[in-house]
Protein backbone atom coordinates (compact mmCIF):
# COMPACT_ATOMS: atom_id res chain seq x y z
CA UNK A 1 0.00 0.00 0.00
CA UNK A 2 1.46 3.58 -0.80
CA UNK A 3 2.19 6.08 1.70
CA UNK A 4 -0.97 7.99 0.50
CA UNK A 5 -3.36 5.15 1.13
CA UNK A 6 -1.70 4.67 4.53
CA UNK A 7 -2.22 8.45 4.79
CA UNK A 8 -5.76 8.55 3.69
CA UNK A 9 -6.63 5.62 6.19
CA UNK A 10 -5.26 7.25 9.08
CA UNK A 11 -6.78 10.28 8.37
CA UNK A 12 -10.36 8.90 8.77
CA UNK A 13 -9.43 6.42 11.37
CA UNK A 14 -9.00 9.90 13.34
CA UNK A 15 -12.24 11.22 12.05
CA UNK A 16 -14.28 8.40 12.82
CA UNK A 17 -12.99 8.43 17.10
CA UNK A 18 -13.48 12.41 16.78
CA UNK A 19 -16.95 11.74 15.16
CA UNK A 20 -17.94 9.78 18.21
CA UNK A 21 -16.72 11.10 20.98
CA UNK A 22 -17.91 14.28 19.89
CA UNK A 23 -21.16 13.11 19.26
CA UNK A 24 -21.04 11.49 22.93
CA UNK A 25 -19.29 14.10 24.24
CA UNK A 26 -22.00 17.07 22.83
CA UNK A 27 -24.51 15.42 24.71
CA UNK A 28 -23.19 16.98 27.96
CA UNK A 29 -23.56 20.84 26.28
CA UNK A 30 -26.95 22.33 27.01
CA UNK A 31 -28.45 25.51 26.13
CA UNK A 32 -28.92 28.01 29.25
CA UNK A 33 -32.67 27.18 30.45
CA UNK A 34 -34.83 30.12 30.69
CA UNK A 35 -35.16 30.78 34.83
CA UNK A 36 -38.61 31.53 36.21
CA UNK A 37 -39.13 32.54 39.75
CA UNK A 38 -35.89 33.01 41.57
CA UNK A 39 -35.94 31.49 44.87
CA UNK A 40 -34.58 33.90 47.95
CA UNK A 41 -32.09 34.82 49.10
CA UNK A 42 -30.69 36.16 45.76
CA UNK A 43 -26.53 36.75 46.10
CA UNK A 44 -25.55 40.07 44.87
CA UNK A 45 -23.67 39.73 41.75
CA UNK A 46 -20.77 42.16 40.80
CA UNK A 47 -20.48 42.46 37.40
CA UNK A 48 -16.55 43.49 36.09
CA UNK A 49 -15.33 44.80 32.83
CA UNK A 50 -11.93 45.71 31.66
CA UNK A 51 -11.91 48.59 29.38
CA UNK A 52 -8.90 50.08 26.94
CA UNK A 53 -9.50 51.78 23.91
CA UNK A 54 -13.04 50.96 23.49
CA UNK A 55 -15.13 54.15 22.96
CA UNK A 56 -16.95 52.38 20.29
CA UNK A 57 -18.78 49.51 22.31
CA UNK A 58 -18.05 50.19 25.85
CA UNK A 59 -21.49 52.82 26.15
CA UNK A 60 -23.84 49.71 24.24
CA UNK A 61 -22.32 47.03 26.86
CA UNK A 62 -22.61 49.70 29.67
CA UNK A 63 -26.41 49.67 28.76
CA UNK A 64 -27.51 46.72 28.09
CA UNK A 65 -26.08 45.69 31.14
CA UNK A 66 -27.74 48.48 33.39
CA UNK A 67 -30.88 46.90 31.66
CA UNK A 68 -31.01 43.91 33.40
CA UNK A 69 -33.66 42.16 35.17
CA UNK A 70 -31.47 40.48 37.25
CA UNK A 71 -32.56 42.25 41.27
CA UNK A 72 -29.39 42.17 42.88
CA UNK A 73 -26.75 43.61 40.53
CA UNK A 74 -23.76 45.39 40.52
CA UNK A 75 -21.52 46.86 37.57
CA UNK A 76 -17.50 47.65 38.13
CA UNK A 77 -16.16 49.14 34.94
CA UNK A 78 -12.21 49.40 34.57
CA UNK A 79 -10.69 51.63 32.68
CA UNK A 80 -7.18 50.44 32.00
CA UNK A 81 -5.21 53.74 31.04
CA UNK A 82 -7.53 54.35 27.93
CA UNK A 83 -6.13 57.00 25.38
CA UNK A 84 -9.59 57.62 23.88
CA UNK A 85 -12.76 58.39 24.74
CA UNK A 86 -13.41 55.30 27.20
CA UNK A 87 -13.05 56.86 30.37
CA UNK A 88 -15.08 60.42 29.45
CA UNK A 89 -17.88 57.90 28.10
CA UNK A 90 -17.41 55.95 31.35
CA UNK A 91 -18.22 59.04 33.60
CA UNK A 92 -21.56 60.39 30.85
CA UNK A 93 -22.80 56.72 31.14
CA UNK A 94 -22.63 57.06 35.15
CA UNK A 95 -24.09 60.69 35.30
CA UNK A 96 -26.68 59.36 33.10
CA UNK A 97 -27.75 56.12 35.40
CA UNK A 98 -28.39 58.23 38.23
CA UNK A 99 -30.81 60.24 36.43
CA UNK A 100 -33.14 57.06 35.40
CA UNK A 101 -35.63 56.22 38.39
CA UNK A 102 -35.59 53.02 36.59
CA UNK A 103 -32.21 51.87 36.70
CA UNK A 104 -31.27 50.51 40.26
CA UNK A 105 -28.02 49.20 39.61
CA UNK A 106 -25.04 50.85 40.77
CA UNK A 107 -22.57 51.86 38.20
CA UNK A 108 -18.81 51.76 39.55
CA UNK A 109 -15.66 53.46 37.57
CA UNK A 110 -12.04 52.61 38.37
CA UNK A 111 -9.66 54.81 36.28
CA UNK A 112 -5.74 52.74 36.34
CA UNK A 113 -3.27 55.39 34.90
CA UNK A 114 -0.13 52.84 35.41
CA UNK A 115 0.25 49.25 35.11
CA UNK A 116 2.77 47.62 37.62
CA UNK A 117 5.34 45.32 36.85
CA UNK A 118 4.34 41.27 36.16
CA UNK A 119 0.83 41.73 35.15
CA UNK A 120 -1.24 42.12 31.69
CA UNK A 121 -2.94 44.82 31.58
CA UNK A 122 -6.36 43.25 31.39
CA UNK A 123 -5.71 41.11 34.04
CA UNK A 124 -4.66 43.85 36.57
CA UNK A 125 -7.79 45.65 35.90
CA UNK A 126 -10.07 42.96 36.21
CA UNK A 127 -8.44 42.32 39.68
CA UNK A 128 -9.07 45.80 40.44
CA UNK A 129 -12.61 45.22 40.14
CA UNK A 130 -12.50 42.63 42.27
CA UNK A 131 -10.91 44.19 44.75
CA UNK A 132 -13.99 46.74 44.65
CA UNK A 133 -16.75 44.35 44.43
CA UNK A 134 -19.01 43.21 47.07
CA UNK A 135 -20.91 40.35 45.45
CA UNK A 136 -20.89 36.72 46.68
CA UNK A 137 -20.79 36.17 42.47
CA UNK A 138 -18.01 37.67 39.94
CA UNK A 139 -19.15 38.00 36.46
CA UNK A 140 -16.13 39.32 34.39
CA UNK A 141 -17.46 40.10 30.83
CA UNK A 142 -15.81 41.89 27.70
CA UNK A 143 -16.65 45.12 26.80
CA UNK A 144 -18.07 44.34 23.60
CA UNK A 145 -20.60 42.01 24.96
CA UNK A 146 -24.64 42.50 23.97
CA UNK A 147 -26.66 41.06 26.85
CA UNK A 148 -30.55 40.41 26.79
CA UNK A 149 -32.08 41.22 30.00
CA UNK A 150 -32.55 38.27 31.43
CA UNK A 151 -28.92 37.05 30.72
CA UNK A 152 -27.75 37.45 34.42
CA UNK A 153 -30.87 36.04 36.09
CA UNK A 154 -30.92 33.03 33.62
CA UNK A 155 -27.06 32.49 34.44
CA UNK A 156 -27.28 32.31 38.04
CA UNK A 157 -30.62 30.18 37.97
CA UNK A 158 -28.53 27.50 36.14
CA UNK A 159 -25.72 27.87 38.35
CA UNK A 160 -27.44 27.21 41.65
CA UNK A 161 -29.53 24.83 39.82
CA UNK A 162 -26.09 23.03 38.88
CA UNK A 163 -24.58 23.56 42.13
CA UNK A 164 -21.77 24.86 40.47
CA UNK A 165 -18.80 27.13 41.22
CA UNK A 166 -18.25 28.51 37.87
CA UNK A 167 -20.34 28.74 34.82
CA UNK A 168 -19.21 29.94 31.37
CA UNK A 169 -20.77 30.54 28.23
CA UNK A 170 -20.91 30.31 24.11
CA UNK A 171 -21.51 33.64 23.00
CA UNK A 172 -23.82 34.23 19.61
CA UNK A 173 -20.93 35.21 17.38
CA UNK A 174 -21.97 37.85 14.25
CA UNK A 175 -19.52 38.53 11.40
CA UNK A 176 -20.13 41.34 8.27
CA UNK A 177 -18.54 39.39 5.47
CA UNK A 178 -18.46 35.49 4.36
CA UNK A 179 -14.48 35.38 4.76
CA UNK A 180 -14.43 36.72 8.08
CA UNK A 181 -17.34 34.26 9.36
CA UNK A 182 -15.66 31.15 7.23
CA UNK A 183 -12.54 31.88 9.17
CA UNK A 184 -13.80 32.43 12.71
CA UNK A 185 -15.53 29.16 12.38
CA UNK A 186 -13.23 27.26 11.84
CA UNK A 187 -10.85 28.74 14.10
CA UNK A 188 -13.74 28.13 16.97
CA UNK A 189 -14.45 24.52 15.32
CA UNK A 190 -10.81 23.71 15.72
CA UNK A 191 -10.36 24.99 19.49
CA UNK A 192 -13.52 22.66 19.81
CA UNK A 193 -11.33 19.48 18.74
CA UNK A 194 -8.51 20.42 20.61
CA UNK A 195 -9.86 21.53 23.84
CA UNK A 196 -12.79 19.26 23.80
CA UNK A 197 -14.92 21.44 25.55
CA UNK A 198 -17.42 18.81 26.61
CA UNK A 199 -15.17 18.10 28.96
CA UNK A 200 -15.74 20.78 31.29
CA UNK A 201 -19.19 19.51 32.40
CA UNK A 202 -17.99 16.10 33.59
CA UNK A 203 -17.75 16.06 37.45
CA UNK A 204 -14.87 13.19 37.22
CA UNK A 205 -12.00 15.13 35.25
CA UNK A 206 -9.62 17.84 36.64
CA UNK A 207 -8.61 18.40 33.68
CA UNK A 208 -10.32 20.02 30.31
CA UNK A 209 -11.56 22.98 32.42
CA UNK A 210 -11.78 26.16 30.22
CA UNK A 211 -13.33 29.62 30.78
CA UNK A 212 -14.55 31.90 27.83
CA UNK A 213 -14.07 35.66 28.32
CA UNK A 214 -17.89 36.73 27.15
CA UNK A 215 -19.02 35.09 30.33
CA UNK A 216 -16.92 34.21 32.92
CA UNK A 217 -19.62 33.77 36.81
CA UNK A 218 -17.91 32.21 39.55
CA UNK A 219 -18.51 32.25 43.40
CA UNK A 220 -15.96 34.73 45.30
CA UNK A 221 -14.87 32.18 47.35
CA UNK A 222 -13.64 29.75 44.36
CA UNK A 223 -11.56 32.65 42.54
CA UNK A 224 -10.08 33.35 46.00
CA UNK A 225 -9.26 29.35 45.84
CA UNK A 226 -7.58 29.54 42.80
CA UNK A 227 -5.10 32.57 43.46
CA UNK A 228 -7.53 35.42 41.43
CA UNK A 229 -5.79 36.76 38.43
CA UNK A 230 -2.54 37.25 40.40
CA UNK A 231 -2.26 33.40 39.41
CA UNK A 232 -2.59 34.52 35.86
CA UNK A 233 -1.08 37.91 35.64
CA UNK A 234 1.10 36.76 32.47
CA UNK A 235 -1.48 35.16 30.90
CA UNK A 236 -3.15 36.20 27.44
CA UNK A 237 -5.42 33.61 27.84
CA UNK A 238 -6.65 34.63 31.05
CA UNK A 239 -10.06 33.37 30.27
CA UNK A 240 -9.03 30.01 29.44
CA UNK A 241 -6.46 29.88 32.56
CA UNK A 242 -9.59 30.96 34.93
CA UNK A 243 -11.24 28.27 33.65
CA UNK A 244 -8.88 25.69 34.28
CA UNK A 245 -7.67 26.86 37.49
CA UNK A 246 -11.48 25.84 38.89
CA UNK A 247 -11.48 22.91 37.01
CA UNK A 248 -7.90 21.65 38.37
CA UNK A 249 -8.53 22.53 41.60
CA UNK A 250 -11.50 20.23 41.59
CA UNK A 251 -14.14 23.14 41.83
CA UNK A 252 -17.31 22.34 40.07
CA UNK A 253 -17.91 23.60 36.63
CA UNK A 254 -20.60 24.47 33.54
CA UNK A 255 -20.29 25.39 30.12
CA UNK A 256 -23.62 26.24 28.08
CA UNK A 257 -24.68 27.68 25.20
CA UNK A 258 -26.03 31.11 26.04
CA UNK A 259 -28.83 30.36 22.98
CA UNK A 260 -28.31 34.03 22.08
CA UNK A 261 -28.33 36.01 25.30
CA UNK A 262 -25.24 37.04 24.85
CA UNK A 263 -24.08 38.50 21.20
CA UNK A 264 -20.60 39.67 20.32
CA UNK A 265 -18.99 40.78 17.05
CA UNK A 266 -15.34 39.53 17.92
CA UNK A 267 -13.96 41.17 15.29
CA UNK A 268 -14.87 43.86 12.08
CA UNK A 269 -12.93 42.57 9.50
CA UNK A 270 -10.69 40.05 8.89
CA UNK A 271 -8.01 42.24 8.38
CA UNK A 272 -8.44 43.19 12.39
CA UNK A 273 -9.02 39.09 13.10
CA UNK A 274 -5.28 38.62 11.39
CA UNK A 275 -3.50 41.39 13.88
CA UNK A 276 -5.77 40.14 16.78
CA UNK A 277 -5.19 36.58 16.55
CA UNK A 278 -1.44 37.32 15.66
CA UNK A 279 -0.79 38.98 18.81
CA UNK A 280 -1.91 35.58 21.02
CA UNK A 281 -2.39 32.85 18.99
CA UNK A 282 1.37 31.66 20.06
CA UNK A 283 0.47 31.67 23.49
CA UNK A 284 -1.97 29.13 23.29
CA UNK A 285 0.92 26.77 22.55
CA UNK A 286 3.20 27.71 25.36
CA UNK A 287 5.37 29.53 23.33
CA UNK A 288 6.73 26.31 22.15
CA UNK A 289 7.85 26.60 18.38
CA UNK A 290 7.84 22.46 17.66
CA UNK A 291 4.55 22.21 18.96
CA UNK A 292 2.56 25.13 16.68
CA UNK A 293 4.21 23.59 13.84
CA UNK A 294 2.73 20.29 14.51
CA UNK A 295 -0.22 22.60 14.84
CA UNK A 296 0.12 24.05 11.47
CA UNK A 297 1.28 20.97 9.90
CA UNK A 298 -2.05 19.15 11.65
CA UNK A 299 -4.48 22.32 10.10
CA UNK A 300 -2.99 20.65 6.53
CA UNK A 301 -3.14 17.47 6.94
CA UNK A 302 -6.62 16.76 8.39
CA UNK A 303 -8.85 19.83 6.85
CA UNK A 304 -7.07 20.74 3.47
CA UNK A 305 -4.81 17.43 2.64
CA UNK A 306 -8.46 15.53 2.59
CA UNK A 307 -10.21 17.56 -0.36
CA UNK A 308 -7.88 17.80 -2.53
CA UNK A 309 -6.88 13.67 -2.36
CA UNK A 310 -10.59 13.67 -3.14
CA UNK A 311 -10.08 14.95 -6.43
CA UNK A 312 -6.99 13.77 -7.13
CA UNK A 313 -6.83 10.16 -7.02
CA UNK A 314 -9.53 8.69 -8.97
CA UNK A 315 -9.01 5.85 -6.65
CA UNK A 316 -10.24 3.76 -3.26
CA UNK A 317 -8.26 6.71 -1.65
CA UNK A 318 -10.56 9.46 -3.20
CA UNK A 319 -13.55 7.55 -1.72
CA UNK A 320 -11.54 7.18 1.66
CA UNK A 321 -11.10 11.21 1.34
CA UNK A 322 -14.82 11.54 0.81
CA UNK A 323 -15.41 10.14 3.92
CA UNK A 324 -13.59 11.75 5.91
CA UNK A 325 -14.61 15.27 4.35
CA UNK A 326 -18.18 14.27 5.11
CA UNK A 327 -17.38 13.65 8.72
CA UNK A 328 -16.05 16.92 9.15
CA UNK A 329 -18.57 19.00 7.37
CA UNK A 330 -21.19 17.00 9.43
CA UNK A 331 -19.43 18.36 12.46
CA UNK A 332 -18.62 21.43 11.62
CA UNK A 333 -22.40 22.20 11.50
CA UNK A 334 -22.93 20.89 14.67
CA UNK A 335 -20.08 23.59 15.72
CA UNK A 336 -21.33 26.20 14.03
CA UNK A 337 -25.08 25.65 14.89
CA UNK A 338 -23.51 25.65 18.50
CA UNK A 339 -21.84 29.08 18.08
CA UNK A 340 -24.03 30.95 15.58
CA UNK A 341 -27.75 29.13 16.13
CA UNK A 342 -28.31 28.74 12.40
CA UNK A 343 -26.38 26.33 9.55
CA UNK A 344 -24.19 28.06 7.44
CA UNK A 345 -22.66 27.35 4.12
CA UNK A 346 -18.85 28.00 4.79
CA UNK A 347 -18.18 24.61 5.45
CA UNK A 348 -17.66 24.15 1.71
CA UNK A 349 -14.58 26.37 2.36
CA UNK A 350 -13.00 24.44 5.01
CA UNK A 351 -9.77 23.93 3.53
CA UNK A 352 -9.24 27.28 2.53
CA UNK A 353 -10.12 28.69 5.67
CA UNK A 354 -7.49 26.14 7.37
CA UNK A 355 -4.84 27.87 4.92
CA UNK A 356 -5.74 30.88 6.28
CA UNK A 357 -5.30 29.68 9.75
CA UNK A 358 -1.89 28.80 9.34
CA UNK A 359 -0.97 31.62 8.08
CA UNK A 360 -2.25 33.43 11.15
CA UNK A 361 -0.12 30.85 13.23
CA UNK A 362 2.70 31.58 11.44
CA UNK A 363 2.78 35.17 11.40
CA UNK A 364 2.20 34.91 15.09
CA UNK A 365 5.39 32.99 16.08
CA UNK A 366 7.34 35.03 13.76
CA UNK A 367 6.21 38.08 15.13
CA UNK A 368 6.70 36.88 18.61
CA UNK A 369 10.09 35.48 18.16
CA UNK A 370 11.65 38.85 16.11
CA UNK A 371 10.15 41.23 18.80
CA UNK A 372 11.05 38.83 21.81
CA UNK A 373 8.02 39.16 23.50
CA UNK A 374 4.37 40.40 22.34
CA UNK A 375 2.81 43.73 22.45
CA UNK A 376 0.04 43.69 24.43
CA UNK A 377 -2.55 46.49 24.74
CA UNK A 378 0.38 49.40 24.34
CA UNK A 379 2.85 47.52 26.69
CA UNK A 380 5.66 44.67 25.75
CA UNK A 381 6.28 41.72 27.30
CA UNK A 382 9.44 39.94 26.99
CA UNK A 383 9.38 36.16 26.13
CA UNK A 384 11.28 34.69 28.42
CA UNK A 385 8.89 36.45 31.08
CA UNK A 386 5.65 35.42 29.23
CA UNK A 387 7.49 31.70 29.30
CA UNK A 388 7.99 31.68 32.65
CA UNK A 389 4.28 32.79 33.83
CA UNK A 390 3.49 29.72 31.50
CA UNK A 391 5.42 27.14 33.18
CA UNK A 392 3.16 28.11 36.56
Amino acid sequence: MSIAGIAALLILLYWLITLAEYLRGMKLLRELPPSGPLSDPLPLVSVIIAAKEEESTIRDTVRHLLAQDYPRLELIVVNDRSQDATGSTLEELKKWSQTREEIRIPLRIIHITALPAGWLGKNHALYQGYLQARGQWLLFTDADIRFRPETVRDAIHYARLEQADHLTLTPTMTTRTFWLRSFIHHFLFSMTLFTRPWRVNRDDLTSGGMGIGAFNLIRRQTYEAIGTHKAIALRPDDDLQLGASVKRDGHRQRLASSRGLLQLEWYPDMHSAVRGLEKNFFSGFGYHTLLAAAAGAGQLLLFTFPWIGMLLHGDWRSLVHLLSVLITIRLYLKQVRLVSGKPSTDALVIPISAVMLVYVLLRSVGLTLRQGGVYWRGTFYPLSELKKMKGR
